[in-house]
């Protein structure tokens, strides 16, 4: 079958089993480059020069619902954290506002399915690291009541309660406030998401959950050795969990050599004071010198499909979803470019033979089941105790 034909066919299984994304920046994006200002960077016209998003392309990539991330940076603490997370809630909603023919607010795993009915982009929120409750569960629920539907225990540093993958051993994976706080989301039904946080914090947390986690952008760290990823002993638990890893496209959490690269970036950026992360125009211009000088090793769709093979085998096709991280990441890889490369992934594994069945639960029904089964929990657990009042020691 020729290349074109496979996405031919790729693009019809889209129309049927649309991609549920797990986490897209759109909304941080949105704050860095025009405060918030939707006139400026209006999503019903082509944005392509600026971002990654935009509703044609969400369009043309089959996409059926989204998680925006309304993640703050974690060098943000205390009430700052909680005040930018509110703001970036906001950004979501005021999208909602503007473009309520192609983005359904969503809540529910129903509202999930009444919105592919419809034909409209399910949007649905996660919360990007634990410093967004500020060590408060009654934050934690506010959260939940404001949309928020899962949170990610860290983002790149530690907190308090919980260590991140990328920062030295703080508590040594989850304090007992950090189990507390996966007790209270599951009694509220917001998904923990394992993402970001280091091995032990999601053995921890897999030991302490009776709702299904789910890993919102990470990949496999036997493909791309990268404390970003997931090992094989924690996959190997998701089917006894139920929950869902969704593979991300950031070229240095997938290929080897942009491992090695990106180190080698990120020390030139801090080395002419900008934060590793920035993607202002000004860190921008360094870092495209820098790839001119040093080439970037580059990543493809069949790289991504590399690490969606290894977790298939290693977790089951039951456990395993797709989180881009577009508006997160300056760098994708060749065929992902943006959220219209969706098809060709799909196309892609069609080629290592991975059947309608198969394809139809990475993209659509493994995410919206997980969302169901934490609902349901969520249920038992509130029949059983109310909120939550402890507090860090």
């Amino acid at each position: 079958m020729t290349t074109s034909a496979r996405l031919d066919e790729a693009r019809a299984l889209l129309d049927d089993f649309p991609v549920v994304d797990g986490h897209n920046d759109l909304p941080w994006a949105l704050r860095e480059q025009v405060r918030y200002d939707l006139t400026a960077r209006d999503i019903a016209t082509d944005q392509s020069a600026h971002l990654h998003t935009d509703l044609a392309r969400l369009r043309a990539g089959g996409v059926g619902a989204q998680f925006w991330s309304v993640y703050v940076r974690s060098d943000l603490a205390g009430d700052s954290a909680v005040s930018a997370t509110l703001e970036q809630i906001d950004c979501v909603r005021q999208l909602l506002a503007r473009y309520p023919k192609d983005l359904a607010p969503a809540l529910t795993a129903a509202d999930m399915e009444r919105a592919r009915t419809e034909g409209r982009i399910a949007s649905l929120m996660g919360a990007e690291g634990g410093h967004s409750i500020n060590n408060s569960l009654a934050t934690l629920r506010a959260l939940h009541t404001l949309g928020v539907r899962y949170m990610t225990l860290t983002h790149n540093d530690n907190i308090p309660w919980a260590d991140s993958a990328t920062d030295e051993p703080g508590v040594g994976g989850l304090s007992d406030f950090g189990r507390e706080v996966v007790r209270e989301m599951n009694r509220t039904g917001m998904l923990v998401d394992l993402s970001h946080v280091a091995a032990t914090t999601m053995r921890d947390a897999l030991d302490t959950t009776v709702a299904p986690v789910i890993f919102s952008h990470s990949s496999s760290r036997a493909v791309c050795d990268h404390p970003r990823n997931i090992p094989d002993d924690v996959l190997e638990r998701l089917p006894g969990n139920g929950g869902v890893a969704m593979v991300t496209f950031v070229p240095k959490f997938v290929l080897q050599a942009a491992v090695d690269w990106t180190e080698a970036a990120d020390e030139n950026l801090r080395a002419h004071g900008f934060h590793h992360l920035d993607t202002s125009p000004e860190a921008m211009k360094l870092h495209r010198a820098f790839e001119e000088a040093h080439p970037r090793p580059i990543a493809t769709t069949a790289t991504v499909a590399d690490h969606l093979d290894h977790m298939r085998e290693v977790a089951g096709i039951d456990h395993i979803g797709i989180g881009g991280d577009y508006d997160g990441t300056a760098f994708t890889p060749d065929g992902l470019n943006d959220v219209s490369g969706y098809p060709n992934l799909i196309a892609e594994l069609l080629t290592r033979a991975w059947s309608r069945e198969d394809l139809s639960k990475l993209t659509w029904r493994n995410a919206v089941r997980v969302l169901a089964d934490a609902e349901s929990v969520a249920t038992q657990e509130q029949s059983k105790r109310g909120p939550s009042h402890a507090t860090m020691s």
